[in-house]
Formats: C-alpha cells, sequence, structure tokens
C-alpha cells in the first residue's frame, strides 16, 4: 500500500471514492477538451492530446504543488480515460455537438468533482485550509484555462458564466466538512453539487462578477 493510500485511510477519507471521482472528472473534462479540437479543427492526434490537456492538466498543476508526483504518471488509468475521451470527441463529434447544452453540464460535473478530490487530496497532505481551497479550485479550473488558450480564446475563468466561485464554493465545503470530521460520501458530494449548481445556474443565467465602474 502506497504512503498517499496508507495517510487517507488514517484520515479517514475513502482512496476508492477519490480515485473514481478524479476518474470520471477526467473522462468530463477529457471530452470538453476534444470538442474544442475538433471546433478548432485539429487532426485526430491533436484531438486526442488537448482532451488529455484538459483531463490532466488541473491535477497534474495539484499535484506539482502539493509536492508529490502526478498521479497521472503513476496510475495507467487516467491516460487511459483521457484517451477514451479523446476517441470519443473525434468519433462522435456531430452528436456531441447537438448536446453542446449537455456537454457544458457535464462540464460543470467535471469541475464539482475535481474541486472536491483537489482539496481532499490537498488536506491529506496536511497542507492547511487556504492552500487546500486553492488547490481545489486549481484542480477544478487548471484545464480549462489551458484549453482556451490552447485554441486561442479568453478562458472561461475570466469570462461570464462563473467558473472559478463555483470550485472555491466547491473546495471550501470539503474542507470545513473533513476539518468538522465529518469523512466519507456525504461531503465530497455536498461539495461537488453545490459547484455543479452554482456553475449551472451561471451559464443558465449567463451570470458573472460585476466588472468595475468605470
Amino acid at each position: 500500500m502506497s504512503a498517499s493510500v496508507t495517510t487517507a485511510l488514517l484520515r479517514g477519507s475513502d482512496p476508492t471514492l477519490v480515485l473514481v471521482l478524479n476518474l470520471c472528472g477526467t473522462f468530463v473534462f477529457g471530452i470538453s477538451g476534444g470538442l474544442a479540437g475538433v471546433r478548432a479543427r485539429l487532426d485526430p492526434f491533436g484531438v486526442v492530446v488537448l482532451a488529455a490537456v484538459v483531463g490532466l492538466a488541473g491535477g497534474i498543476a495539484r499535484d506539482v504543488l502539493i509536492g508529490r508526483p502526478p498521479a497521472t504518471f503513476r496510475d495507467w488509468r487516467y491516460l487511459a480515460v483521457v484517451g477514451g475521451a479523446g476517441v470519443v470527441s473525434w468519433m462522435a463529434a456531430p452528436a456531441l455537438r447537438r448536446m453542446q447544452p449537455a456537454i457544458e453540464v457535464l462540464d460543470a460535473a467535471g469541475l464539482g468533482l475535481f474541486s472536491v478530490t483537489g482539496a481532499s487530496i490537498a488536506l491529506t497532505y496536511r497542507l492547511g485550509a487556504p492552500e487546500a481551497v486553492v488547490l481545489g479550485a486549481i484542480s477544478g479550473i487548471g484545464g480549462g484555462i489551458l484549453r482556451d488558450l490552447i485554441v486561442r480564446e479568453i478562458p472561461q475563468v475570466l469570462r461570464s458564466g462563473l467558473y472559478a466561485i463555483p470550485a472555491i464554493i466547491g473546495a471550501t465545503i470539503e474542507v470545513v466538512g473533513q476539518r468538522a470530521g465529518a469523512h466519507g460520501v456525504v461531503v465530497p458530494l455536498v461539495g461537488a453539487v453545490a459547484c455543479f449548481a452554482v456553475r449551472v445556474a451561471g451559464i443558465r443565467y449567463d451570470l458573472s462578477l460585476p466588472p468595475r465602474p468605470g
């Protein structure tokens, strides 16, 4: 058993749950990246690469900042999941484009999953609460920022629709819950659902923080 899993068990969290949530979020973000590659008219290899970038970048940034080898390179399942997401994006692009509203909802779900798992992993490595919230948010928004930069768009996090704030909300709920001694599936699900709900509301009603008065 690895040191990270042992530490997680000692803290009372479920490493299997964290892995499953991470893989689900990775696939959803991979689909988002793959479709962005299709829209940018990349070739099949480019679509798969962009799916991998979006699906893995947030987790890699989190792990590097924590100071541990990225899980992406220690577990073949992450690469398999983003590879599959890229292939699905390329082969089913016409159908997926017609499902764009559903894809945005899935992206919101990925944001929620990554924000809570990122915060949970940060706490496992005994980081403070503020740092865990920041790393949870980075886990959620990192891939989307790179996706937009690669296809030459203004990152979604800087545009309307609320993106970073829902991730911060989800990560905060996870951190507060774990610090209060509530471990298991309930707290991360509450955090992920809260992040998801705020993000979907932002998309639906085109919400954003007000700009600075001129």
